[in-house]
C-alpha cells in the first residue's frame, strides 16, 4: 500500500465522551473515506500508529437533514471505523 493512500484513508480521530470510554478497552474510532475497505484501514493504521489491529469494523452514517435558505438538503453520508488494537498498545488519538 503506497504512503499517499495511506493518508487519505483516514480522515480524523473521532473524540467524543463514548469513543473516550472505548480507548480504555483499547478501541479508537476514526472517520473514514467512503470508499476504504477493512484492509486499507488496517494498513493504514498499523503503518502510521505503529500499533498491532486487531480487529476493525466499520458502519456507514446516514447525512443529516438540514434547512439552508428554505430548502430541504442534506449532509452527506460518511464512513466510521472501530479500530481495536492489542493488549497493552494505544494510540495517541488527542495529539493527531
Amino acid at each position: 500500500m503506497n504512503q499517499e493512500k495511506v493518508l487519505k484513508t483516514l480522515l480524523a480521530p473521532i473524540v467524543s465522551e463514548k469513543t473516550i470510554m472505548l480507548s480504555a478497552h483499547n478501541q479508537y474510532v476514526f472517520k473514514i473515506r467512503v470508499d476504504s475497505t477493512k484492509r486499507e484501514i488496517k494498513a493504514a493504521v498499523e503503518m502510521l500508529f505503529g500499533v498491532n489491529v486487531e480487529n476493525v469494523t466499520t458502519s456507514i452514517v446516514k447525512g443529516k437533514k438540514k434547512m439552508f435558505k428554505g430548502r430541504v438538503g442534506s449532509r452527506p453520508n460518511w464512513k466510521k471505523a472501530m479500530v481495536k488494537v492489542s493488549e497493552g498498545q494505544m494510540i495517541d488519538v488527542s495529539s493527531t
